[in-house]
């Protein structure tokens, strides 16, 4: 049969495409600005959590976890464990206060009849019932018993006491094969007998395991598959399963004090004898502890609330702060979204409700919405950033470093010179004559449609030709100097400098894409670096502003271009280390030696030479730094800027447009 869709218009109401890769990346852009690591940029998103693109807000870990204790403070403080012991001994004492009565009534009708027989046989017997009743053991599994054994007198008494034990027999029952084998609702003896054959298969199975025989997975998962909706596809997921079930159950006693304790597990242990089950479990519960270690066997909980529980309800609620235990384990040791998805998306609405799950659902797919993007990709065991979300995010500092530009400035941006040129403008005009014979077919055509109708052939005439304008074409070669020396990070400069190499890198190889940009990191020692790698820069944990490595370095990129050069040097320091003929490490002293002065000058010198302009931005105020820089710029006759990092991308981008259109 076809299969049949139908659509509708997007009216903002409907779910789907909550998370967008170009969104998602803008998140992350200071961050991975800063330091360039996609996975310590999506740790940080994984904490903090983010706003969809409706706006919605995607719960961070710190959040979720918040949020996931106050759910288990919240059912300690409502419940009352030992309501599960205090409820049984109650409901015994009413069976033994009901059964004194019937026998207190019992002697008092044969006292009325008259019948001194009768009233001796009567007597008697109440007598010993008396004593059995006053002798009962103090333990709840002794009283249940002995009184399974009593003879009683009250047929109301009789009664309760069996409602008693079918209705703890079941509760102990359900409670335990659901944490064995699922939710199985009512117990009958068909489920017994099913269970007890799975306890038996897995035991056995894992005795197989324990002596280097893999055991049939495949073949116990045929027979008891529908025991377990978790569906495990393997048998450590399935012991993994189980554990977490009866470590449950164990946590509900490890709660109890050990009077408590001792009273219930006594209790269970006469009623699953009943069941023929005891041995099958308490071989699986070893066995359990043996394989999976890190259950959670000794958890406990300090239940403080005044609402008792019930055997069936505590096996519930222990069952919930277990999944809560797991689920805080499993975020709290997240290190990267991609863990999780092994989270229960169900089980996590149960317990935290729809939006919780949802969070948990969109940090998981992070990773994979930024590399089904193309903005990621793992390489080497790590995630990297791919070429094109360099550009983007280099597009991101752009245009926060224009949208600080004030209207005046914005307009600069534009090149006025039209007319002839190599560059097109994608504008046209009449043509005069002296104008290069560029045709703009389509307008010129149109001009003689509109002068002549339709039909053809179509007449051309002289005044219907429209010429393509052109821009003066210039080609420019820049070099970007970037000064990660320690002190830029201390001095909170780095990230400024930075967000502007990647603006210029985004601004030249999408406007001026002919042009050349080169970048050159210099600290102690000055490195080339490809604008690719601008992410992953930071600061060096050393000491030292190499100005003369650096502008060898960048001097040398230069020689091979053509066009106006220049280099945009970016410092918050006078030079404080440079290289010596046959030095093979620069020499480094604070304050600066007149050597490092002087080799850093004769660098400047050679620029010049050459006819290299260095443009200097300074993020630093000092008396030092502005007279190393009024005795470059005499030497050079570039330009020089004083910047805060909130100014340094106005000016840099100003000055950068500026000496483009004046070349």
């Amino acid at each position: 049969m076809a299969r049949r869709a139908r659509y509708s218009r997007w009216d903002g109401s409907q779910r789907g495409f909550d998370l967008d890769a170009e969104q998602l990346l803008e998140e992350l852009a200071e961050d991975l600005t800063h330091h360039g690591d996609a996975d310590a940029a999506l740790r940080r998103l994984l904490q903090e959590g983010f706003r969809d693109r409706a706006g919605r807000q995607v719960q961070g870990r710190r959040e979720l976890l918040e949020r996931l204790r106050q759910q288990r403070r919240q059912r300690l403080a409502e419940r009352d464990l030992g309501g599960v012991y205090e409820g049984i001994a109650e409901r015994l004492r009413e069976v033994v206060d009901t059964e004194r009565a019937g026998i207190d009534a019992l002697e008092e009708a044969a006292r009325a009849s008259g019948d001194q027989r009768r009233m001796d046989v009567v007597g008697e017997a109440a007598q010993q019932r008396r004593q059995e009743l006053d002798f009962l053991p103090p333990d709840l599994a002794g009283q249940v018993r002995s009184l399974s054994g009593y003879e009683f007198t009250s047929p109301e008494a009789r009664e309760r006491f069996e409602a008693l034990v079918e209705e703890l027999r079941s509760e102990v029952a359900r409670s335990w094969f659901d944490q064995l084998a699922g939710d199985m609702g009512r117990v009958t003896p068909e489920d017994l007998a099913r269970t007890k054959d799975m306890l038996a298969e897995l035991n056995r199975m894992l005795e197989q395991r324990a002596g280097g025989v893999e055991p049939d997975f495949a073949g116990f998962m045929s027979r008891f598959g529908d025991l377990f909706p978790e569906q495990p596809r393997s048998l450590d997921e399935l012991l993994e399963v189980m554990a977490r079930r009866l470590a449950a159950m164990q946590a509900m006693l490890n709660s109890l004090n050990p009077e408590q304790r001792a009273q219930l597990q006594g209790l269970s242990d006469q009623l699953l004898a009943d069941l023929d089950l005891r041995w099958q479990m308490e071989q699986l519960g070893a066995n359990l502890r043996a394989a999976v270690p890190g259950a959670g066997w000794e958890a406990s909980y300090d239940f403080s609330g005044t609402d008792p529980l019930s055997w069936g309800e505590a096996a519930d609620v222990l069952g919930e702060l277990g999944d809560l235990d797991q689920l805080e384990h499993l975020l709290a040791n997240a290190a990267s979204p991609s863990s999780l998805a092994e989270v229960d998306l169900e089980r996590a609405r149960q317990l935290l409700g729809d939006d919780a799950a949802e969070s948990l659902e969109h940090l998981g797919q992070l990773a994979d919405v930024l590399a089904g993007a193309g903005l990621i990709e793992r390489r080497e065991g790590r995630l990297q950033l791919t070429p094109r979300a360099v550009r983007r995010i280099g597009a991101h500092a752009l245009s926060q470093l224009f949208s600080r530009l004030d209207a005046g400035t914005l307009g600069r941006h534009q090149v006025p010179r039209l007319g002839a040129g190599h560059e097109r403008s994608y504008q046209s005009k009449p043509y005069e004559f002296g104008d290069p014979f560029n045709l703009d077919i389509h307008r010129t055509v149109r001009n003689a449609l509109q002068r002549g109708g339709g039909g053809t052939p179509v007449g051309l005439r002289p005044d219907d030709f429209e010429v393509e304008e052109t821009e003066a074409a210039t080609r420019a070669a820049t070099v970007v100097m970037l000064d990660v020396s320690l002190s830029m990070e201390m001095k909170d400069n780095f990230l400024a400098a930075k967000k502007v190499a990647m603006a210029l890198h985004s601004l030249i190889s999408g406007r001026f894409p002919r042009d050349y940009l080169g970048m050159v990191t210099f600290g102690r020692l000055a490195r080339q670096l490809r604008p690719e790698q601008l992410p992953e820069v930071s600061w060096d944990f050393d000491f030292g502003t190499n100005i003369q490595h650096g502008l060898a370095l960048a001097r040398r990129l230069l020689s091979r271009q053509r066009g106006t050069r220049q280099i945009v040097m970016i410092t918050d320091g006078e030079p404080t280390a440079h290289f010596e003929e046959g030095m093979a490490e620069p020499l480094f002293h604070y304050p600066p030696l007149p050597e490092t002065l002087d080799a850093t000058l004769a660098e400047v010198n050679r620029c010049t030479r050459e006819g290299i302009a260095i443009n200097t931005f300074m993020l630093d105020a000092s008396a030092e730094l502005r007279r190393f820089v009024e005795q470059l710029t005499r030497l050079n006759r570039g330009r020089a800027f004083y910047a805060t990092p909130e100014t340094l991308g106005a000016h840099v981008l100003v000055d950068f447009l500026d000496r483009r259109r004046s070349a």
